[in-house]
């Protein structure tokens, strides 16, 4: 604990140094309909902490693990498919490059239309949005698996499916780690993204109704709220890395 201390204390300095800077700007502002200081998110996050907490809150996670698990599946099929075979490669990597040029704030609404307000278009604007990096890095990882150890085991006689298990997803998983490091604040944002343009529940939905109320506290209370349990999903995949890539820094 000690020593997780040590080495995060200079992120919480810098952490520390910029929320200071922001409670004294929204100050000199003055209108906490446009810019809140952090000391009233606080206020108002503990105001409204039954909301957000058990309603709005459990709504956006819903989505958000639908849509990373969906993301998951998605992305690892496509990269192993394009790994195994090279015409897939050639046939889906530039579409998998261009769904990523899709505005999601001009499809979002769409979706609504198609789906409704129930959770499927918010989960499709979330898979959207992070199935592209797990399957670009997932991609990458596979390619990664070094060619003359392929070789030296196909000397003993090794089946593609030794290959695999044996060469790839070792040389893959800490690329697959990243990724999924990467797809979870993506997959937050996301479900926000498609709460914020139509929904009935969520913290993004939370956020734009009191936008129409212009309290500026209770706008951002719910963003707060976001980051911090996107921080902490990410930590815990952090800690499970480093149980699971134990060879990771190793010559």
């Amino acid at each position: 604990m000690r020593k997780a201390c040590k080495h995060n204390f200079p992120s919480m300095i810098f952490l520390f140094i910029l929320l200071m800077l922001w409670q004294l700007g929204a100050m000199e502002v003055n209108a906490a309909y446009i810019l809140p200081t952090p000391v009233q998110i606080i206020k108002k996050l503990w105001e409204l902490r039954v909301a957000l907490l058990t309603v709005h809150l459990p709504a956006t996670m819903l989505v958000t693990a639908v849509g990373l698990l969906i993301s998951l599946i998605l992305g690892l099929g496509l990269a192993i498919l394009m790994d195994a075979r090279p015409f897939c490669q050639k046939a889906l990597y530039p579409i998998v490059v261009a769904s990523q040029t899709i505005p999601t704030t001009a499809i979002a609404p769409l979706f609504v239309l198609w789906f409704g307000y129930g959770i499927w278009s918010k989960v499709l604007v979330t898979v959207l949005i992070t199935f592209f990096p797990i399957t670009i890095t997932v991609y990458d990882g596979l390619k990664s698996a070094k060619v003359e150890m392929t070789e030296l085991l196909m000397t003993y006689g090794a089946t593609k499916r030794d290959l695999f298990f044996k060469i790839k997803v070792p040389c893959t998983l800490p690329y697959f780690f990243s990724a999924v490091k990467m797809a979870i604040p993506m997959s937050i944002i996301g479900a926000a993204i498609g709460e914020w343009l139509g929904a009935q529940s969520g913290l993004g939905y939370f956020s734009r109704r009191m936008m129409t109320q212009l309290d500026g506290a209770g706008v951002f209370a719910p963003i707060v709220l976001l980051s911090a349990v996107a921080m902490l999903a990410v930590f815990a995949i952090t800690m499970l890395e480093k149980k699971v890539v134990r060879w990771r820094g190793e010559v």
